[in-house]
């Protein structure tokens, strides 16, 4: 008789959670009546009256664009130079530099190794290339030796 008690004062409580959870997740309209939120989605990101102490969280909110978002040029070169400068190209409608990209070394889609950097367009590994030595354009002397991106190593 005991546990009985025990298991419908848990009902009772997960019900009253649920019922006040269910009733705080929506807005309430002009007439005091009860709007649940999916009702918002379809005309843009989810808002709340003002007032409520709910907030949206900025991860759920649909229909926002980032400007800044990868897929701004459109192949357009013209976006790139206004934005990012002379050097820039439009890959994978983002403005890069195939200076410098190690994702779009040279040309698009132009991939680096794992041990390789991009430099002045090519692909290079900095720990042994005595043109490129620890960074891009760090020539050793004559004579000299890249290793481990030092010049003259040991």
């Amino acid at each position: 008789m005991e546990a009985a008690k025990i298991f419908v004062t848990i009902a009772l409580t997960y019900a009253v959670t649920i019922a006040l959870a269910m009733k705080t997740i929506g807005a309430v309209a002009e007439d005091n009546s009860l709007i649940p939120l999916t009702t918002f989605r379809d005309a843009g990101p989810p808002v709340l009256p003002m007032g409520s102490p709910k907030r949206v969280s900025r991860f759920l909110q649909q229909g926002y664009r980032n400007p800044r978002a990868a897929d701004h040029c459109h192949k357009d070169e013209e976006v790139c130079y206004v934005l990012e400068g002379a050097t820039s190209t439009c890959c994978n409608n983002k403005c890069v530099f195939l200076a410098t990209d190690n994702h779009n070394c040279g040309a698009c889609k132009r991939k680096c190794k794992f041990t390789q950097v991009c430099c002045r367009g090519e692909c290079v590994d900095i720990a042994f290339d005595k043109r490129h030595c620890g960074t891009c354009n760090h020539r050793c002397n004559r004579g000299e030796y890249c290793v481990y991106g030092m010049c003259n190593y040991a």
